[in-house]
């Protein structure tokens, strides 16, 4: 007989069998299906059936809100509890102490870089960020005023036919090669996708400057003005590249493991997560934020707007997150980046509307009981308006750090001997089987 204990003392739970005990009231039979770290394994379901020709049980969970696809060692989210974790750090540490690239080795890797394996990643990633000569021709293709979005994904689909001779998935070395090509394209992509919206032609990257210094240079040079980063504005687009660089199995990262697993080209399965990126419940969701913080205008309009949010009249944009269910701990570290920026670039109305919003919301019971907190969309918009990126940049800007994510968990996925290709089941609704020639107004050929 097994108890259930209301102490999770490991040591006595050592003691007790993890399996769990199902019984189908259906037929009177029971089963029992090992527990494995707070998981079932789905497919054991399938031995529960009312007879021999049944398919056997499924689970039905539209979203996969409560469905492990995967295994897998990057990041930790707890949503309760406000804690995001790459390999085991806390982001506020990682967004105070280290680089962007130095965030995207360890993600990739597991590990902090010494000075030397940096140096050796960055010498790897700087000089891949000049364009190949066909993405090019193939950016020239596109009008003018294109949306920079749908420019970055076409264009890194586009790569594959660049380096279509040159990788073996099944080549660690091969795979590693993809990765310092992507990592190192995608921001030359977003910054010759925002240049070609705006009838500018690109810019080549300096390989004497850090990653995100070499985005802001090649979206803001100009032939008579050689742009200098600023080093706070920078480091204030270095954090923000930090904190979207992962975050688990969300949308995106999910496309990216199921393009993966029929064993498509990376450069597809980026663009592929890019595309589901794009949509405004995800990657979009902060190009909303500045809308709605336009739409209020001024402080003395926020009680008024939060009452119409209240009355059920629209939504409060960058408020509430499918996982967090208190604050995101991004959005604690882009509130304090916003002051950093608007230090040196001026003060931005919008970030007065956005703080009294905040601290409105925060005190009404109806935003606290529904554990609808700020998220990390909420002030990254605002930092990157403040930055001189436009809101069709915003989403570029999140797949330029994403796409490390994507990649470590591409990587992570091709070495996991569990993974098949992606095939989830269905519930069948329609019709069952009819004769075409039995229908009305058809009769059969003779």
């Amino acid at each position: 007989m097994y108890v259930r204990l209301d102490v999770c003392d490991r040591r006595i739970l050592k003691l007790v069998k993890e399996t769990l005990t199902i019984k189908d009231n259906r037929t009177g039979l029971t089963y029992e299906v090992s527990v494995n770290q707070e998981t079932i394994r789905a497919i054991e379901l399938r031995q529960i059936k009312v007879n021999d020709g049944d398919f056997g049980l499924m689970t039905y969970d539209p979203g996969l809100t409560n469905t492990a696809a995967c295994k897998s060692h990057i990041t930790f989210v707890d949503g309760s509890k406000g804690i995001l974790r790459y390999r085991g750090y806390p982001i506020e540490q990682l967004a105070a102490n280290i680089s962007f690239l130095e965030v995207a080795y360890l993600i990739f890797y597991g590990e902090i870089p010494t000075d030397a394996q940096l140096d050796g990643w960055t010498g790897s990633i700087i000089p891949n960020m000049v364009p190949h000569d066909n993405i090019v021709s193939v950016l020239n293709g596109f009008q003018r005023g294109s949306s920079p979005m749908s420019m970055f994904i076409s264009l890194t689909a586009a790569l594959s036919t660049c380096y279509s001779d040159n990788y073996d998935l099944q080549s660690a070395e091969s795979r590693l090669l993809q990765v310092h090509r992507l990592i190192a394209q995608a921001p030359t992509l977003a910054a010759m996708c925002y240049r070609h919206a705006n009838g500018l032609n690109h810019e080549l990257p300096d390989d004497r400057l850090s990653y995100s210094a070499n985005i802001l240079r090649m979206m803001f040079s100009t032939h008579d003005h050689d742009y200098e980063p600023n080093p706070v504005l920078e480091r204030a687009l270095d954090t923000l590249l930090i904190i979207h660089a992962d975050h688990e199995q969300n949308c995106s990262t999910s496309t990216m493991r199921a393009i993966a697993s029929s064993l498509a080209d990376p450069y597809c399965a980026v663009a592929g997560a890019a595309a589901a990126l794009s949509g405004p419940l995800h990657g979009g969701a902060n190009e909303a934020v500045i809308r709605m913080l336009k739409e209020i205008g001024s402080p003395d309009n926020v009680h008024g707007y939060i009452e119409r949010v209240k009355a059920g009249e629209f939504r409060l944009m960058g408020f509430g997150h499918r996982v967090y269910k208190n604050y995101d701990p991004r959005a604690k570290i882009v509130k304090k980046v916003a002051q950093d920026v608007f230090d040196i670039v001026g003060h931005n109305p919008l970030i007065d509307c956005a703080m009294d919003l905040e601290n409105i919301a925060l005190k009404d019971d109806y935003f606290v009981s529904r554990k609808l907190y700020p998220n990390v969309d909420f002030y990254s918009g605002i930092i990157y308006q403040a930055l001189g990126i436009p809101d069709s940049m915003f989403t570029v800007m999140f797949a330029t750090s994403r796409t490390t994510g994507w990649l470590s968990q591409w990587n992570e996925f091709m070495q996991d001997s569990e993974q098949r290709i992606a095939r989830p089941r269905q519930i069948y609704l329609g019709s069952d089987e009819r004769d075409l020639h039995s229908s009305s107004g058809l009769t059969k050929n003779t």
